[in-house]
């Protein structure tokens, strides 16, 4: 279940080989499905939750976990492929502080599956409108990963509806554009006003869409290049990741599988996200990973251009990541792989430190891309921080 290495690799100008997170996005179909788990009974959630459904569109509701807590509200949202089980070990610790809520976004785990309602800014709505139902009060948003695409709509959108933003492995073009460019964002953002320049439309209104265009051509220009650049220095690293299948006795029980995957992950998910990402045989053992392929289409073609950012806002990274773990057994390789992630992920993270001045970024070195899962309390310890400094 390696969704880490997947959709840390975000900007466009990424190697193929490592496949950013938008085309990971198309492969990530077979990492989550919106079908109800068949759980033996024997088994029992033992995070200290309340489980909840909240009615968000016309036939869509999300799984909402309460863990309750003391304090300003704050609203977990996990990365594509997750729902909000992942933070089944973690949101307990932050109850001394905040109350925690998690979400479940549409067409995973056991919130609903609709065949729309996808882009970036109805996720974003969701978010919204789970709040104003469970009348949740300016909460700090906390997004893994993709959902720092749902926090950047809610908070440039609606800045006034939220007391600060937690970006956690979770800056990237997707959830915030920057000059640097993204080949995907650029391409979607031209398909747009192509279909806008085939409308009638007014003669200025047609010149303003013209200048617009030329300028998007011109990034998109130089977001290929960045991308042929990529790929030639890809090819002059010789150290290629060994695949690391789970065997059957890994798959006996949830139990032996997540041992698997602290193994091969270097951390633990809960047992709880796990049933939700995977088929529950009827021995209790681990059988397919379930599938939504309408979901993970969408949200990729569903991606917006953030910009103007104005609330208060931590970011948490994993600079470089921790590939010991995810790839590679020699020191050697996993120091050459190393040294590569770096040089590709910190130019995005500079980009957003110039772009957001008043942000807080916190690097990790070989931290996992679950970084609240294997930097637990370093994590703790920022958003506590963050939580005190808030008005």
């Amino acid at each position: 279940m390696d969704f880490a290495i997947l959709l840390s690799k975000a900007s466009s100008h990424k190697p193929i080989r490592r496949i950013t997170a938008h085309a990971c996005f198309l492969l990530l179909v077979s990492l989550a499905a919106p079908v109800h788990a068949q759980q033996p009974a024997a088994w029992k959630d033992t995070s200290p939750h309340v489980t909840q459904f909240v009615t968000v569109d016309n036939g869509v509701q999300l799984e909402v976990l309460n863990w309750g807590g003391t304090g300003r509200p704050l609203v977990l949202l996990s990365g594509l492929g997750n729902t909000a089980h992942v933070f089944d070990d973690f949101a307990p610790r932050l109850t001394s502080q905040a109350h925690v809520y998690g979400i479940t976004r549409r067409g995973f785990g056991s919130s609903s599956a609709p065949d729309s309602g996808y882009s970036a800014d109805r996720l974003g709505d969701d978010v919204l409108a789970v709040m104003s139902a469970l009348k949740i009060e300016k909460p700090v948003l906390v997004g893994h990963s993709l959902a720092g695409e749902e926090l950047s709509s809610v908070g440039t959108r609606h800045p006034d509806k939220v007391a600060g933003l937690v970006y956690l492995e979770a800056v990237w073009p997707y959830t915030y554009y920057t000059s640097r460019g993204d080949t995907l964002i650029d391409v979607i953002d031209m398909q747009k006003q192509l279909s806008l320049w085939l409308t009638p439309i007014k003669l200025p209104d047609r010149e303003k869409l013209a200048q617009g265009m030329l300028e998007e051509i011109a990034q998109l220009e130089r977001d290929l290049k960045g991308w042929q650049s990529a790929i030639e220095n890809d090819s002059k690293n010789p150290a290629s990741p060994p695949s690391r299948e789970a065997t059957d006795v890994d798959k006996a029980t949830f139990a032996a599988f997540q041992t698997w995957t602290a193994r091969t992950q270097g951390v633990t998910f809960p047992e709880a996200e796990l049933r939700q990402s995977y088929e529950v045989r009827p021995d209790g053992g681990v059988g397919e990973r379930r599938m939504h392929v309408t979901a993970a289409k969408a949200i990729t073609l569903g991606a917006e251009k953030y910009t103007g950012l104005t609330v208060p806002v931590l970011v948490i990274c994993a600079i470089p990541h921790n590939l010991g773990y995810t790839y590679y057994n020699d020191e050697a390789a996993r120091s050459t792989a190393e040294a590569l992630d770096a040089a590709q992920d910190e130019p995005i993270v500079k980009a957003f430190e110039a772009s957001v001045p008043s942000a807080r970024v916190v690097r990790l070195a070989r931290a996992s891309h679950y970084v609240f899962l294997s930097n637990e309390e370093d994590v703790l310890r920022e958003i506590f921080a963050f939580l005190r400094g808030l008005q």
